[in-house]
C-alpha cells in the first residue's frame, strides 16, 4: 500500500467509527483537525504523512472516551500495524497521539516533534472560535452539565488527574482552558489564526453574560 493509500484507508474507518458521536469529537471534527495540519504542515514544511496519520488517528484512544484506559494509544497502533505501516514511523504517530490532548492549564505541553506540534494545533484550533463555542456546548450537553452557575468559580488545574475529574460548567470551560489556547499555539501559522477566533470567544461571553444578566434589555 502506498502512503496514499494508507491515508485514504485510515479516513475511511476513521468516518465510519466516528460517524454517530453527539459530542463534539465526531468525524467533521476529526475532518477539519486533518485539513487545518495539512495546511500548517504545508508552511513548517514537516513530513505530511506522519501529520496526517496522526491526525486522522488522533482522537482514536481519546481518554474522554476511554476513562478505564490508559494512555497507551492501542486501538490506533493496531490499526497501523493492519495497514502495515513500518515500526519507526507507528512510533513517531503514538507518541503525538500520547501528548496532544490539553492536561491542565498548569501541566507541562511535552510534545516534541514538529509534526506533533502541527496536529496539537491543528486540534487546538477546532476547540476555540465559533466552531469551539459549538463543541464546548455540545460536549457540556453530552456530559451533562449546566451551561453556566455563577457559584462555582473557574479552576486552574495543576495535574492531569485534577482536570480529568473536573465536571465544570460550560462557561468555566472557557475561562479553564479555550481561553488559554490562543498562547499556547505551537507553530506561527496558528498563533495567527487563534488571534481571531479567540476575539470571537471573548465577543460572545461578553453577550453571555449580558444575556444572563438582563443588561441587553431596555
Amino acid at each position: 500500500m502506498t502512503q496514499n493509500d494508507i491515508i485514504q484507508k485510515t479516513s475511511a474507518f476513521i468516518k465510519q467509527e466516528f460517524s454517530d458521536d453527539s459530542s463534539g469529537h465526531d468525524w467533521w471534527h476529526i475532518y477539519r483537525v486533518w485539513k487545518n495540519a495539512i495546511a500548517i504542515c504545508e508552511q513548517e514544511r514537516a513530513d505530511r504523512f506522519t501529520v496526517e496519520l496522526a491526525a486522522l488517528l488522533h482522537d482514536l484512544d481519546d481518554w474522554k472516551f476511554n476513562e478505564n484506559e490508559d494512555e497507551t494509544p492501542n486501538r490506533a497502533k493496531a490499526w497501523m500495524e493492519s495497514c502495515n505501516v513500518n515500526s519507526e514511523m507507528i512510533e513517531k504517530v503514538c507518541e503525538i497521539i500520547m501528548h496532544i490532548s490539553y492536561k491542565g492549564a498548569q501541566v507541562e505541553n511535552k510534545m516534541k516533534s514538529l509534526e506533533g506540534l502541527i496536529v496539537q494545533d491543528a486540534d487546538r484550533l477546532d476547540a476555540i472560535g465559533a466552531i469551539g463555542i459549538g463543541r464546548a456546548f455540545a460536549y457540556g450537553g453530552y456530559k451533562n452539565r449546566p451551561m453556566y452557575d455563577p457559584e462555582r468559580s473557574n479552576k486552574m488545574h495543576a495535574s492531569f488527574e485534577e482536570y480529568k475529574k473536573s465536571k465544570s460548567a460550560t462557561i468555566n470551560h472557557f475561562y479553564e482552558k479555550l481561553l488559554l489556547l490562543k498562547d499556547m499555539m505551537n507553530t506561527g501559522t496558528a498563533k495567527r489564526i487563534a488571534e481571531q477566533r479567540h476575539e470571537v470567544m471573548l465577543s460572545f461571553l461578553s453577550q453571555f453574560m449580558n444575556e444572563w444578566e438582563g443588561k441587553d434589555i431596555n
